[in-house]
């Protein structure tokens, strides 16, 4: 996308939409600058049904925003977080998503919204994901659609979607990435001091309910393994950096992170592939061996799967972008 887009992104603000995806949606796509880019990302609207829209419980409510006409003119739609799910979708916003999607409009669910889209039928036929705790209502409801319930966002393309609350957050950085490149996801990530990337595949739910202690956490090592990605770094080198055994060091990243040491070294290894071909690093061979990938077979293996195209195609679509 060219500086100062004009990819312009409409949220949809119904009542009793949760303001915390509304939020999110603002932080990531809003703004006609982003100071740590020095740019534009997208042009955001706020659209919904009436002049005055309650938001969760009626805690307050959102006035002078756009109409529903506003989809018709929006490049990418999202629709946020609604509580209440047995309440049906308004007929008129079920109609405009139909028609932003016949024209090709990029539609993306926060949460609940998966539920409206599917009330669409745009959604028949396509994986999505929902918050965990309303996986078997949403099975239930829409058995045309391919649920899966245990991870944090789920690209399908030009219809995506996102678990609860917080991985709203890990699909807009997701999308911005997607339409800019893993550096300057990177730089909208730093500033909302979030985890730059945690994959879609990731779980939805750690299985302690509190966070170690400070002196306890894995960030020493995390930040330790992070200086030496071109290193070949161990599932048993970071266990004794962290002084404990393999198989504990296994829970530990299952219950902090939702992932594996393996599966997280390799995303920290394909997400600086990302920047060194963005940044210019010249030949394949050259960017596997400086991310800790090894060959440029194997680079191209974990490109595909953890990007969707291959480094070539990746290296086409980001090296030119401001």
């Amino acid at each position: 996308m060219p500086q100062g887009s004009s990819h312009r992104v409409v949220l949809v603000v119904d009542e009793q939409s949760n303001p915390f995806e509304v939020g999110c949606a603002c932080e990531i796509f809003g703004g006609p600058l982003r100071p740590e880019i020095g740019y534009q990302l997208y042009d955001l609207r706020v659209a919904a049904p009436r002049r005055s829209t309650p938001m969760r419980d009626a805690l307050f409510s959102i006035g002078a925003v756009g109409r529903l006409d506003e989809i018709d003119r929006a490049d990418t739609v999202i629709v946020p977080n609604r509580p209440y799910v047995a309440t049906p979708t308004r007929p008129a916003l079920l109609a405009a998503l139909r028609r932003a999607h016949r024209r090709g409009a990029r539609l993306v669910g926060l949460c609940t919204g998966a539920f409206t889209l599917a009330e669409a039928g745009l959604l028949d036929g396509r994986r999505a994901t929902v918050h965990w705790d309303l996986a078997e209502e949403f099975r239930a409801r829409f058995p045309a659609v391919t649920l899966a319930p245990d991870v944090l966002f789920v690209d399908d393309g030009d219809v995506l979607t996102s678990a609860g609350s917080a991985a709203a957050l890990d699909l807009g950085l997701h999308i911005v990435r997607r339409d800019y490149g893993a550096e300057v996801a990177n730089h909208v990530s730093r500033r909302l001091v979030f985890a730059a990337y945690r994959d879609g595949g990731q779980r939805q739910f750690v299985e302690r309910p509190m966070p170690p202690a400070a002196g306890q956490s894995l960030a020493p090592v995390l930040a330790w393994a992070q200086q030496r990605l071109d290193e070949p770094i161990t599932v048993a080198d970071l266990a004794l950096r962290a002084g404990m055994s393999a198989g504990s060091l296994h829970r530990r990243f299952r219950a902090e992170l939702g992932t594996t040491p393996l599966a997280w070294l390799t995303v920290e290894r394909v997400t600086l592939a990302c920047r060194l071909i963005e940044q210019g690093a010249h030949g394949l061979e050259a960017v596997a061996r400086r991310s800790g990938l090894g060959t440029g077979a194997n680079m191209r293996a974990l490109f595909k799967r953890h990007v969707g195209v291959s480094p070539a195609h990746y290296r086409r679509r980001f090296t030119a972008t401001p």
